[in-house]
């Protein structure tokens, strides 16, 4: 019973976290991207004009960087309903 009060009340605040992980992460990466690159803007999959290195490395760093943020937002939404109904959400 305990598990569900957990899950029940990360799920709102689980969507919601998602949706500012990947506005967050990806202003991250365009930071990083202009600072590395010196570029200001990433390259597409698509973009004829880039190379296989220059685009794999964008989608690696773009990766990476999405990855941590999701982890630091995941878990820190944890920790709060924790927090707030005393149960760990699953």
């Amino acid at each position: 019973m305990s598990k569900s009060i957990g899950r029940v009340a990360y799920r709102p605040a689980g969507i919601l976290l998602g949706i500012a992980a990947g506005t967050v992460a990806g202003a991250i990466f365009r930071q990083v991207w202009k600072v590395t690159a010196g570029d200001g803007e990433a390259p597409s999959a698509t973009d004829e004009d880039r190379g296989w290195g220059e685009i794999l490395a964008a989608a690696a760093l773009q990766g990476a960087i999405f990855a941590v943020v999701r982890a630091a937002v995941d878990r820190g939404g944890a920790v709060g309903v924790r927090r707030m109904t005393g149960h760990w959400p699953d």
